[in-house]
């Protein structure tokens, strides 16, 4: 379970990995509303190793900003694997930074269905490797209200940057 100050630790100890590694990170988020960019801005110094979030809560921005396909989209979702991914590599593209992380789910307390119930969130994260970029991702389902799914996206999201700037 997360809470604030769990991920106040969280997003101190990735700024100060990216310090020491000399790394910068960007997000691209939706139903976290900019929550995972907040929690590393909040930390004093973190200007050094992040200057990019975007957050694409439409469909629209999603292809706009970030250069989602249309055809994943209807294909698939925007609470997808494909979508998730295309919005990590949009990130790393428009920033230049050496990691992004990209969440898109169903944060409730609507909007569920069979296939991507209330609490399901894919993640994406984009990690630069020279000219290569490789993508990582993963869906999970949190139980809670909409605050508490958002709250554990925000959390899954530091750590799984945490985890991919140490390897």
């Amino acid at each position: 379970m997360a809470d604030h100050e769990s991920i106040q630790k969280l997003a101190l100890a990735l700024v100060n990995e990216l310090t020491e590694s000399g790394k910068a990170v960007a997000t691209a988020e939706s139903c976290t509303g900019g929550w995972i960019a907040k929690a590393i801005t909040d930390i004093p110094g973190s200007s050094a190793v992040f200057g990019y979030g975007i957050v694409s809560y439409s469909n629209g921005a999603k292809e706009s900003v970030l250069g989602v396909q249309s055809q994943t989209l209807e294909d698939y979702g925007a609470v997808s694997k494909p979508a998730v991914e295309e919005m990590s590599k949009g990130s790393l593209r428009l920033s230049g930074a050496d990691i992004a992380v990209a969440v898109s789910g169903v944060a409730g307390p609507a909007g569920g269905t069979e296939d991507k119930p209330v609490g399901t969130v894919w993640f994406a994260w984009a990690i630069r490797e020279g000219s290569n970029v490789k993508i990582e991702s993963s869906c999970q389902h949190f139980d809670g209200d909409r605050d508490l799914v958002r709250e554990l996206t925000v959390a899954h999201a530091l750590q799984g940057l945490r985890e991919r700037i140490a390897s």
